[in-house]
């Protein structure tokens, strides 16, 4: 909500103003990092919106479980990083996962899984980067409404 407000506010002074996210984010007074929204609103949001903040959460939490259990640099922490975040291996977890996905998060995974995408995997099948985009709208709906300990549980999992 915070976005369109700051979006309709820059564009009426300037209709020709060129918004990027450094001048979004400047413009914003307060932000919280773990506001979040209602789970009627999470599932307002697109699918592939709460995959954009899944891929992050995901990706948080491999680097984090990486740093604080390894002592490799930082060349191998992206290598070990990118193969457990890639489509592949997202997919691959999402096997062991998908069984394990309450009601609620089964409909968000098929809303993922099933939505029309922008981008397209340049080292994975359609089927798998279709499943991973499932598996991160799942985890970004989780995020978004708080679910941090329902994340933890289902990552830990693996």
């Amino acid at each position: 909500m915070i976005f369109l407000c700051i979006y309709a506010k820059i564009n009426s002074r300037n209709s020709r103003a060129i918004l990027s996210a450094p001048l979004i984010l400047r413009t914003m007074k307060c932000f919280d990092f773990f506001t979040t929204v209602s789970e009627a609103e999470a599932r307002n949001l697109s699918p592939v919106t709460l995959a954009f903040v899944g891929d992050a959460v995901y990706s948080l939490y491999i680097r984090q479980k990486l740093v604080l259990s390894t002592d490799f640099n930082t060349g191998t922490l992206q290598k070990l990083t990118s193969s457990s975040v890639s489509a592949h291996g997202q997919s691959e977890l999402l096997e062991k996962l998908l069984p394990k996905f309450s009601e609620e998060e089964t409909s968000v995974y098929k809303r993922g899984r099933n939505a029309k995408k922008s981008t397209k995997s340049k080292n994975a099948s359609v089927a798998e980067y279709n499943r991973s985009t499932g598996f991160e709208a799942v985890l970004g709906y989780l995020y978004l409404t708080g679910q941090y300990k329902r994340i933890t549980e289902l990552l830990n999992e693996n």
